[in-house]
């Protein structure tokens, strides 16, 4: 009995902390049969992000020890509703939900990142995790800062008053510079890094 005591005590423990720890859902965009945005490389959007989200699963674990609780929209190249994809965050009770993707213009001299934020009510929290975003991907990486701007993406208005959410568009593919800089490995590592730097600093620090 008091081995079954010890066993459930340290259970309950465990699952206490890992309820303290901050949930992040983050959402690699498009998937199967959408490809989402193609670069001037061929490399495919719906490939790109997912990469970042999964080297965000990595990095967690081996730079930052699981300190933030992560989950993903998809963790395989499956098309995924974007309801369910929010009914995720909210299910879990996320404390932010991240989307991400890669942009495209006709104008291939278009560069740098942007963030979207919901266009609604103004929401103190999303302004402040998409400023960290910002300049870690601006200070750290070199990233052209487009801005953050406000839309009424369907992502960002189901998780509107659930919690924060910003609509990370990490550059545009239909730029040879951009694209040839999103194809490399360790470019999706720093992007992945940069998020989650900007993660910890947000649930840790401020």
């Amino acid at each position: 009995m008091k081995l079954y005591l010890c066993t459930l005590t340290m259970f309950v423990c465990c699952s206490l902390a890992m309820a303290q720890k901050p949930i992040v859902v983050i959402d690699p965009g498009h998937g199967g049969p959408d490809a989402g945005a193609v670069g001037t490389n061929g490399i495919l959007e719906k490939e790109v992000v997912l990469d970042i989200a999964q080297q965000c699963l990595l990095l967690n674990r081996s730079l930052f020890q699981d300190s933030l609780e992560i989950y993903l929209t998809r963790y395989s190249d499956t098309l995924v509703s974007l309801g369910t994809r929010t009914r995720l965050a909210k299910v879990l009770r996320a404390d932010v939900f991240v989307s991400i993707h890669c942009n495209q213009a006709p104008n291939k001299k278009a560069q740098g990142f942007e963030i979207f934020l919901f266009h609604g009510k103004f929401d103190k929290e999303s302004n402040a995790i998409a400023s960290n975003v910002a300049h870690y991907l601006q200070n750290k990486l070199g990233m052209y800062d487009r801005g953050i701007k406000y839309a009424n993406f369907q992502v960002l208005r189901d998780t509107h008053g659930h919690c924060p959410s910003l609509l990370l568009e990490t550059g545009f593919v239909s730029n040879s510079l951009e694209a040839e800089f999103t194809k490399r490995t360790e470019s999706r590592k720093a992007i992945a890094l940069a998020l989650l730097q900007s993660l910890i600093k947000t649930f840790y620090h401020d």
